[in-house]
């Protein structure tokens, strides 16, 4: 028998840093979030398939000098999972209200996969409600995002899915379907959580079993495959979205785990003015869970620090 799974809130009082979990009904929907220290407010969104909770060992410490907000988006874990808003536009409104229900004006933001790409048309959309902006392991979608092949390009995106590595995103297909996703994956999604941390994990200890039923857990029913799969079947609206926007001047540090750390160099150079895309050693894609303590550093470094435009970063030892 699988042993149950904790409640956000039991899971938030196992922090330091006197962590609370809480709702908030905002831009026409209802917000799960985290929240706990004091300081400057420093808002955290994660991505799929994952919850709040990817980001807890970085929480802690952050919460010594940060207000530490970490959001369930739109469709994820304890937030609500409507039918329509799963634009990055739109989930970026929730957040700008999310902020303001807070009680700031401006916050720190930083956001992994989907959520990097939900904080960068935040920072695009409202550009002074975001002070500074960390994007973790994920591009913006943008034109060059309609042109993902439905085969493996090359013999090395073949191959690294035979070896057991990533390199492919062969989900991007499967999630634009209807029905079809919740049909196969309800009371499976298990087994898609072990083979993207098999593939795209560094380290595989780094996300324990709990975090997996956690995770397992949120997205294990046809409700919640079919809200995270809105972020992806979002994804042609997103890039019109981004043609609408003027040039990003909010200064952006994208940190990218060592296998993509070539292509986001790349993709990127074009997203601001004020852009710095810095290599994370011994990183996969789970960057929080892998490199936590890398993650914190870089963090405080650019959100309490001077910041200068310098060329991309390679890793460092």
């Amino acid at each position: 028998m699988v042993s149950a799974v904790p409640t956000d809130a039991e899971l938030a009082a196992t922090l330091d840093g006197d962590f609370t979990s809480d709702h908030a009904q905002v831009n026409g929907t209802r917000l799960h979030y985290v929240s706990g220290g004091t300081g400057d407010p420093l808002v955290l969104l994660g991505g799929w398939p994952q919850t709040w909770w990817q980001f807890r060992k970085i929480m802690p410490e952050l919460a010594r000098r940060f207000h530490v907000i970490a959001v369930d988006l739109r469709g994820m874990g304890g937030s609500a999972k409507p039918e329509t808003g799963y634009d990055k536009k739109t989930m970026a409104a929730d957040i700008h209200a999310l902020i303001g229900h807070l009680g700031h004006q401006s916050a720190f933001v930083a956001g992994h996969d989907i959520g990097a790409a939900v904080a960068y048309h935040l920072t695009a959309g409202f550009p002074h409600a975001v002070r500074r902006l960390v994007t973790l392991d994920l591009g913006v979608p943008d034109a060059s995002w309609l042109a993902i092949p439905m085969l493996p390009a090359s013999d090395e995106q073949a191959a690294a899915l035979t070896e057991g590595r990533g390199g492919y995103p062969w989900w991007f297909a499967l999630n634009q379907l209807r029905e079809l996703p919740e049909q196969l994956l309800d009371g499976r999604f298990r087994l898609l959580i072990d083979w993207l941390y098999g593939h795209m994990l560094h380290d595989q200890a780094s996300v324990d079993e709990q975090a997996r039923r956690i995770y397992a857990h949120a997205y294990d029913s046809p409700q919640a495959i079919r809200a995270g799969n809105g972020w992806y079947q979002s994804m042609r609206q997103d890039v019109a979205d981004l043609a609408t926007y003027p040039p990003v001047t909010t200064p952006i540090l994208t940190l990218a785990g060592e296998d993509s750390y070539p292509a986001l160099r790349e993709q990127m150079a074009d997203k601001g003015t004020d852009v710095r895309v810095v290599a994370v050693p011994g990183s996969g894609h789970y960057i929080p869970e892998e490199n936590p303590e890398f993650l914190i550093a870089r963090l405080t470094e650019f959100f309490t620090g001077p910041h200068r435009t310098t060329r991309p970063e390679t890793p460092t030892a």
